[in-house]
C-alpha cells in the first residue's frame, strides 16, 4: 500500500515514472531536504552583517485600509501590521533610525491618523520619502516623520475630506466631516510649515481637478508650498538619518 501511494504521488507529479524504487521513506527524506534548502535560503536572505548600520524601512503603498477590508485585487497598507511594527522598531535597541517610504492614494482617514500619530511619536528620527504619490491621508503620513523628503516627478493631492457609503441628510453629517477635516489640517499644520489659512486654501480649489476640488501638487510645489521639507531621494533621507543617529549618540 505504501509503495502503491508512493506511485501515485510521482505519477501525477510527472517527477518519476519508475517508482517501484522508491520507498516512502525516500519520499520524505527528498522533502525534508528541499524544506532545509529553502530555509537556508530564507536564512541568508533575513541574515543581518555585524556591519548593519541600524537603519529600517517600512512602506506605505496602495491604499491604506481601515475596519472594512478591502478587495484582493487592491495592494493595501494595513494599519494592523504597520502598528506592531512601528512598536518593536520603538523597542529595537539595534534600530537606531526609520526611513518611510510612500506611495499611496490615501484611504482610511483614522488608520492613516493613527499610523501618523505612531511616526510622529517615536523617539528615534525619522524621515519620511515620497515616491510616485502621497495623496490625500498620504499627506499626514509623509509629514508626520522628522523630515520630510519628495522626488520631483511624486505628487500629492489635497482635497476636503469626504466619505462612504450611506450619508445622512442632516447637519449632524456635515458638522461631523468638518471635525474630521479639522483634525487632518491640524496634524499637518503641527507637522510642517505650511499655515492652516493655506492649507484649506488649496482644499477648496474648484477648478484644479475634473471630478474633485482640491489641489493636486508635484515635488517642487509641495516643497515651495511648505508642506514638504525636502526635495531630495533615497541617497538625501539616508543621508539626513546618518547625520540624525549620530547628533543622538552625541547627546546633541
Amino acid at each position: 500500500m505504501k509503495k502503491r501511494m508512493t506511485e501515485t504521488f510521482f505519477r501525477g507529479t510527472g517527477i518519476l515514472q519508475n517508482s517501484d524504487m522508491l520507498s516512502e521513506s525516500d519520499v520524505l527524506s527528498k522533502e525534508e531536504k528541499k524544506e532545509s534548502s529553502e530555509r537556508r535560503e530564507s536564512d541568508i536572505l533575513n541574515e543581518r552583517s555585524d556591519e548593519d548600520s541600524g537603519l529600517r524601512c517600512i512602506t506605505i503603498i496602495g491604499q491604506v485600509e481601515g475596519h472594512t477590508l478591502l478587495p484582493e485585487n487592491q495592494k493595501t497598507t494595513k494599519y494592523e501590521h504597520i502598528i506592531p511594527a512601528l512598536v518593536s522598531f520603538e523597542q529595537d535597541k539595534r534600530a537606531t533610525g526609520l526611513l518611510v517610504l510612500l506611495n499611496t492614494v490615501g484611504g482610511d482617514v483614522e488608520a492613516g491618523l493613527a499610523i501618523a500619530e505612531m511616526i510622529a511619536s517615536l523617539s528615534k528620527p525619522t524621515a519620511s520619502l515620497v515616491l510616485g504619490g502621497g495623496h490625500s491621508i498620504g499627506v499626514p503620513l509623509a509629514v508626520s516623520a522628522r523630515r520630510s523628503f519628495i522626488v520631483p516627478t511624486a505628487t500629492m493631492t489635497i482635497h476636503p475630506a469626504r466619505i462612504n457609503g450611506t450619508v445622512i441628510g442632516a447637519p449632524q453629517t456635515y458638522l461631523f466631516l468638518e471635525r474630521v477635516q479639522k483634525r487632518i489640517v491640524s496634524f499637518i499644520r503641527s507637522h510642517s510649515s505650511v499655515s492652516e489659512k493655506r492649507l484649506l486654501e488649496l482644499m477648496m480649489v474648484p477648478d484644479e481637478m475634473a471630478t474633485d476640488i482640491g489641489t493636486v501638487l508635484d515635488g517642487r510645489q509641495a516643497v515651495e508650498e511648505g508642506i514638504i521639507d525636502c526635495i531630495g531621494g533615497v541617497k538625501e533621507a539616508m543621508s539626513f538619518l546618518e547625520e540624525e543617529v549620530k547628533r543622538q549618540e552625541k547627546g546633541i
